[in-house]
């Protein structure tokens, strides 16, 4: 009797002390949407971590060593990761390789986009088209670790409610706006997505390269583009000069609005360590610059 005893205790108790599942995301939003999918059940490395660009990115030799480790790699896919494939060769093409955007409908990039995409890969700045995600990286963690299945369910049945909940605010904060004030100039190309879930026109400012400063023929440019279309906020990046966000301000009276994130998440000590905190933050910073 003791000895059947001691053979069925340990059932429970293997799943508890089963190792970890390696994955790897290429960007930090990614790794978020999988960590809370994954929970407990999973190692998650993102190669391009907090506050970094992911179109640019130059893969190390440790970044091949993780994912020659991974059981999954969880990839946007649309172009973004366009240094991915010489990597995973290099990493000797063996782990599970998930698109996170598989299914979704995609848009055409912003005219004049800096970055040569066929379409525009920022899907995740409309919450459902993160639920897209988060449905896609657990059905590819129940592929990998079938055996985990009923966690990664329960987790990203739970996630996709804050999901549900969180576009419910950003729909709601807009709605408080006037329809003539959803409107703002900006350098990002990464808000088409955004735009259209949500009713807020990003527009580009008119004759002004992200690759240069602004010249005083630029600035008179885009004051009178301001001031004709009645923008009431501007978040121009490549302007780091706060003499010239301020001179905009003064002769337009258009809003400095601060910054959106849009790549990249922050570390833990800024303003969007989550992809959720990021999209309030996102919402709250338009919303204070329209708002009438």
């Amino acid at each position: 009797m003791c000895i059947a005893a001691t053979m069925v205790a340990p059932s429970w108790a293997q799943s508890s002390e089963q190792p970890r599942l390696n994955v790897v995301a290429t960007f930090s939003i990614l790794g978020d949407f999988a960590r809370n999918v994954g929970g407990d059940r999973v190692n998650v490395t993102s190669l391009v971590g907090p506050d970094s660009d992911t179109h640019v990115y130059t893969p190390t030799p440790d970044d091949a060593k993780r994912v020659s480790e991974a059981k999954l790699v969880i990839v946007n896919g649309l172009g973004l990761e366009g240094w991915l494939p010489r990597l995973v060769k290099s990493a000797g093409d063996r782990a599970i390789i998930a698109t996170a955007t598989k299914g979704i409908v995609t848009r055409k990039p912003a005219p004049g986009s800096d970055h040569g995409h066929a379409f525009d890969p920022h899907a995740w700045q409309s919450v459902p088209n993160a639920k897209v995600y988060v449905s896609n990286i657990r059905d590819a963690l129940i592929a990998a670790d079938p055996m985990a299945a009923e966690i990664y369910r329960a987790n990203a049945t739970a996630y996709l409610a804050k999901l549900e909940a969180l576009d419910g605010e950003v729909r709601a904060a807009i709605d408080k706006l006037p329809p003539e004030r959803r409107r703002v100039i900006s350098t990002h190309d990464a808000f088409g997505y955004f735009a259209a879930a949500y009713g807020i026109t990003f527009i580009a400012p008119q004759g002004v390269s992200t690759e240069s400063e602004v010249s005083a023929r630029d600035l008179a440019g885009i004051v009178r583009q301001i001031k004709a279309e009645k923008i009431p906020a501007v978040f121009l990046e490549n302007i780091t000069d706060p003499r010239l966000m301020r001179q905009i301000a003064a002769e337009t009276g258009a809003r400095i609005g601060g910054t959106l994130y849009s790549d990249s998440l922050t570390g833990e000590k800024g303003d969007a360590p989550t992809y959720i905190d990021m999209v309030r933050h996102n919402i709250k910073t338009l919303a204070s610059a329209l708002s009438s």
